[in-house]
């Protein structure tokens, strides 16, 4: 157990924090917008965890680092991408579908730019050997399945309160939604600030985990498969991102492992290993043809209600 542990902890953590990314992208999607900028909240949030750590939180060498200051480079890293949220979504909240989704990539690559010509940023080197808060890696499961279970209440929450209701109103349409009395702007506002929050979250956790930070964690790769995430895991209910999450962070794993096994010809073999983004691409092809609204739709549910209230009144 102890051998299993240490060969697929660092992957449970990476499918539990592939989840919280997912949960990032579904936010301005449950408003209607394709915003693909959660890469860079999360690369940001990244930077100030590493920055912190690694400065004005710098411990000995061979110590681990305290808990409660993770708790608060995360809480910074929040709040810095929630200011950096509001401050992008009131003008880019303006545009609408493919317009929306080019603006975020152009705020993702910026930021990647800037990443590689600042000094406190390690330039395209990046920050290494940030401090690790754990002796192994799978102890990163302490802090990341706790919020990945707490924002999973919070999302079940808000698609039953009235601003989940009013961002879903505004999905549906956004002029019928208007003229409900229901503030489009505020709210996609809102929904987008909300996913940045979590994504910088989710980058302070992983700039520990990944032990370094460079500009290569926020691109346009990292966006389309968050994408992914979200469009073939269900974007209609909070828990198709979590399942996109963790099987599509598992998937490169799986992939690799195959490829390794032999028996393989060996151009197979190569595409497996580093054709990700090939396979990610043929899936949301394939998997807005034959399953429009993902994996996990609302429907499945309210089905299995209904099937076991005709099973029982069968029986009666």
């Amino acid at each position: 157990m102890a051998d299993f542990l240490a060969t697929y902890g660092s992957l449970f953590v990476s499918m539990v924090l592939g989840a919280l990314l997912g949960l990032s992208l579904y936010l301005p999607l449950m408003a209607g917008q394709l915003s693909l900028a959660s890469p860079g909240f999360y690369a940001v949030g990244g930077y100030v965890a590493a920055i912190l750590s690694t400065t004005v939180f710098a411990t000995p060498a061979g110590n681990l680092f305290p808990i409660h200051l993770l708790l608060l480079e995360m809480l910074i890293a929040g709040i810095v991408c929630g200011f950096l949220g509001i401050a992008v979504g009131i003008p880019v909240l303006r545009l609408r579908g493919i317009y929306l989704a080019i603006a975020t990539i152009a705020f993702v690559e910026v930021l990647r730019v800037i990443s590689l010509n600042l000094d406190i940023t390690g330039g395209a080197i990046g920050i290494p050997n940030i401090p690790q808060p754990f002796d192994i890696q799978i102890s990163y499961l302490w802090i990341a399945l706790p919020l990945l279970l707490i924002s999973m209440v919070l999302f079940y929450r808000l698609e039953r309160i009235r601003v989940g209701r009013a961002f879903i109103a505004i999905r549906e349409d956004e002029l019928a939604a208007g003229a409900m009395g229901i503030n489009p702007t505020y709210y996609k506002v809102l929904a987008f600030t909300l996913g940045a929050i979590l994504a910088g979250v989710v980058g302070a956790i992983s700039a520990h985990f990944l032990n370094t930070w460079n500009a290569r964690q926020g691109t346009f790769d990292a966006s389309i498969i968050y994408l992914t995430f979200v469009l073939i895991g269900g974007s209609r209910t909070f828990l198709g991102s979590v399942v996109g999450g963790m099987i599509f962070t598992a998937l490169p794993e799986i992939l690799r492992n195959l490829a390794d096994t032999g028996g393989l010809p060996t151009w197979l073999a190569q595409f497996l290993r580093d054709g990700r983004l090939i396979i990610f691409g043929l899936l949301i092809v394939t998997g807005t043809i034959f399953f429009p609204q993902g994996l996990v739709t609302p429907d499945i549910f309210k089905r299995r209600k209904t099937r076991d209230r005709q099973s029982s009144k069968n029986q009666n």
